[in-house]
């Protein structure tokens, strides 16, 4: 009989170029360029200080933040780190017959539709999130749409999407475990 290490950490592709410069673009260059537009139509600075503070911290802690992105399997429980946000989900939770791995241009249903309480931005979606149509919630995960390791559980409503260096390799350490 095998054993299972104690824990086993799963490599979460990294978001592309194009999403980090969105960040620093939406995050930081532009509230600041509408600041500075502000700031020469009303030839003020009454007030204006906090603000040019104020941004680039809540750039760098929004950047600080994407960085935090783990799966981590460890006695039974699936644990997910996306930016702010956590999931844990008991192995015995999830449907892993029904699991695979998916390309979201082909399986536009399992999209993230509406953010209930997460950080989404072109190439990165993290937290919980609402899918079309009869799929519920989920919590995502999400650097690339190419390779996207679906894990429905079993109450048929919730559902986890991660974007994974290597799907599969999740997926058979989450069969063997459920195995006695």
């Amino acid at each position: 009989m095998r054993t299972q290490p104690a824990s086993q950490s799963f490599a979460v592709s990294p978001p592309s170029p194009f999403a980090w410069m969105m960040l620093v673009l939406l995050g930081g260059a532009l509230p600041l360029g509408i600041v500075c537009a502000l700031w020469l139509t009303r030839q003020s600075t009454h007030g204006m200080l906090p603000v040019f503070v104020i941004i680039p911290l809540v750039l760098i802690f929004l950047l600080l933040a994407t960085r935090r992105r783990s799966v981590t399997l460890q006695d039974g429980i699936l644990d997910v780190r996306a930016a702010m946000y956590r999931k844990r989900v008991a192995v015995t939770e999830l449907d892993l017959d029904r699991a695979r791995t998916v390309n979201l241009a082909e399986r536009t249903e399992l999209r993230p539709w509406l953010k209930s309480n997460g950080m989404s931005m072109p190439g990165f979606h993290a937290g919980h999130f609402r899918l079309r149509g009869d799929f519920g919630k989920a919590f995502c995960l999400l650097t690339q749409r190419e390779r996207v390791l679906w894990l429905p559980l079993r109450d048929g409503k919730q559902q986890l999407l991660l974007s994974l260096e290597r799907p599969q390799a999740l997926l058979d350490a989450l069969v063997s475990s459920r195995s006695p």
